[in-house]
């Protein structure tokens, strides 16, 4: 699809105001590294509110919703976000704990209590998983630029992976909290403004009714079982997810935290059906076109030039908001974790800075390369999610939520756990249990087992979380 001038023009001036807030943001924002990697704990609840919306609402969530909903799911495909809506819910009541910790990241939060194996492999598959969201996410960019821009798809990998690099270098956290805060206004109203076009432009709310089957208009068309099954994925993956964990440690206070992540599971409710009502109007106007690009053709075709640059520079921030919080992520492990933690505990800060821009460039660029072999997004999301919550999940909710549990518990279900994990995707996900549903139930069953055992013979427990 070749792109219109004013949606092309929007598009640019997007991509330029995302470097202006990096620049911005490392100019006047950017003293020290708890600045830099966590927005100097001073996050209101609005902006942590949207960023944490803005992380989960990526290309599957807007263009990848719109398919699923044109496709076999119809309405139902609400429950993509819809279920992402629920399953950040129990998080509110964690917040408070989080953010009371002055924690920077959740391998240090396990390490406190578990010590340093589960501290160095909760690490390690933090930066695997989130290397691999990277690159995921700035695949899904490339193929979104390509796609509405009409350029070549490794150009596009390019120009997507260095602009989200560049931001997020200068800017760090700040940057992030920023550019999610503009990326998900425009993601949700470039939408939503764009929804009534659509819906007159394919005859008005009767002639959608009349021509879609009954079936594809119920919102449980995917059954129970299915939407279960999302929620708990959902609640797993955000309660172990290094990228949704951070926006909580960079609230301003306690309440910051519980209010942004019950106002996040909001947002997301309400986004839910703007997506899939856009791909049902697509069904009716444009019956036999590839489903991928059901949003795109009925926007661009029934939609104003300009409100069709909105959505193009919407569909692209989906993706991007993703990207950077993931980079930023690894980057402050590797460099907060282990190389403060093993290599060099005598680090200045200025020299924490340096480090953890060093590593966001090498990650960014990593993960442009490993973008450009264009591997399945869904195989390297499913795995990434897998990888990082599968092992770690049991450790970090039951060490921040216990007082009485013991040391050597939390080793024992990361191991358990991520190899549960990985041998349930090896082999295909047997009995259709998802992999990282199988993993963090071992993993708790593991935790619970070694540490009544443990509790039992030596009478030995963890020390607490505040203790360092």
């Amino acid at each position: 699809m070749t792109l219109q001038l004013i949606p092309l023009i929007i598009t640019i001036c997007y991509l330029a105001l995302m470097l202006s807030v990096g620049f911005f943001t490392n100019k006047f924002l950017i003293k020290d590294s708890t600045d830099y990697m966590l927005a100097s704990r001073s996050l209101p609840a609005i902006m942590v509110a949207c960023s944490l919306a803005a992380n989960n609402i990526g290309g599957g969530s807007t263009v990848g919703l719109a398919s699923k909903a044109y496709g076999n799911w119809g309405m139902s495909s609400v429950w993509y976000v819809l279920a992402a809506a629920i399953g950040i819910i129990p998080m509110a009541f964690f917040a408070p704990k989080l953010r009371k910790i002055m924690a920077y990241t959740i391998p240090e939060v396990v390490g406190r209590r578990f010590g340093t194996t589960s501290h160095i492999i909760t690490s390690i598959l933090n930066i695997v998983s989130l290397f691999c969201l990277t690159a995921s996410q700035i695949l899904a960019s490339g193929i979104i630029i390509s796609a509405l821009v009409g350029i070549n798809i490794k150009v596009a990998i390019i120009i997507g992976g260095l602009f989200t690099v560049v931001y997020t270098v200068m800017g760090g956290l700040w940057a992030d909290a920023f550019t999610d805060l503009f990326q998900w206004s425009i993601i949700f109203l470039g939408l939503l403004i764009a929804l009534p076009f659509v819906i007159n432009g394919v005859g008005g709310w009767e002639t959608i009714v009349s021509k879609v089957p009954p079936a594809k208009m119920s919102i449980s068309g995917m059954g129970i079982a299915t939407i279960v099954s999302l929620i708990g994925q959902y609640f797993i993956t955000f309660m172990s997810g290094p990228e949704m964990v951070s926006r909580v440690f960079a609230a301003k206070d306690e309440n910051a935290g519980k209010k942004a992540t019950l106002m996040s599971a909001l947002f997301m409710a309400l986004f839910s059906f703007i997506p899939a009502l856009i791909g049902i109007a697509a069904l009716v106007a444009f019956p036999t076109i590839d489903p991928s690009k059901a949003l795109s053709t009925v926007v661009f075709t029934h939609a104003p030039q300009w409100i069709s640059g909105i959505v193009c520079a919407a569909i692209i921030a989906s993706t991007m908001s993703s990207a950077d919080s993931d980079m930023l992520c690894a980057s402050t492990i590797i460099t907060k974790d282990l190389y403060q933690k093993y290599i060099n505990p005598s680090v200045s800060d200025n020299n924490m800075i340096k480090m953890t821009r060093i590593s966001n460039v090498i990650i960014g660029l990593l993960a442009m390369c490993i973008a450009l072999f264009q591997i399945n997004i869904i195989t390297l999301n499913i795995f990434s999610f897998m990888l990082r919550a599968a092992g770690p999940f049991a450790a970090f909710i039951l060490g921040l939520s216990l007082k009485k549990c013991s040391k050597h518990a939390g080793i024992v279900s990361i191991l358990v756990g991520s190899v549960v994990g990985i041998y349930w995707q090896v082999m295909k996900e047997p009995y259709g249990i998802l992999a990282i549903i199988a993993g963090s139930l071992s993993s708790l069953i593991a935790f619970f087992i070694t540490s009544y055992i443990e509790i039992k013979v030596t009478n030995k427990l963890a020390p607490p979380l505040d203790a360092e």
